[in-house]
C-alpha cells in the first residue's frame, strides 16, 4: 500500500499564507516560513491596533477642540467642566466635526460653557 502524503491539505494551508502576504517585500511573500512569520505579525498589529485607533481619535478630537478653544481664551479642561455644569451632553467627536466645520455653533458653545 502507498503511503499517503499529505499534500493537497498542506498545499492549501501554504497558498491561505502566502495569499495574505502579497504585497510584503522580497521573501515575505514568498517563503512560506517567512511569510507565516509576517502575516502572524501583521494580524497581532491588526488586533492591537483597532484598539488603538480608538485611543488615537479620542486624542486627536481633544487636541483639536483645545486648539479651538485656546482662540476665545479658555482652557479644554475648563470649556468641558462647563458643558457638564450646564448639563450639554456632545460627545469630543462632534465638538471636534463642530470646531472645524461650524466655527459659529462652537463659538456659542464656549458661551455655553463659559456662562
Amino acid at each position: 500500500m502507498p503511503r499517503a502524503t499529505y499534500s493537497v491539505p498542506s498545499r492549501q494551508r501554504h497558498k491561505k499564507i502566502l495569499n495574505r502576504a502579497k504585497g510584503y517585500r522580497g521573501g515575505k511573500s514568498k517563503l512560506i516560513r517567512t511569510a507565516l512569520e509576517s502575516v502572524d505579525k501583521a494580524l497581532q498589529y491588526a488586533y492591537r491596533d483597532r484598539r488603538q485607533k480608538k485611543r488615537e481619535f479620542r486624542s486627536l478630537w481633544i487636541a483639536r477642540i483645545n486648539a479651538a478653544v485656546r482662540e476665545s481664551g479658555m482652557s479644554y479642561s475648563t470649556f468641558m467642566n462647563g458643558l457638564k455644569r450646564n448639563n450639554v451632553e456632545v460627545n469630543r467627536k462632534v465638538l471636534a466635526d463642530l470646531s472645524i466645520q461650524d466655527p459659529e455653533a462652537f463659538k456659542s458653545l464656549v458661551q455655553v460653557a463659559q456662562g
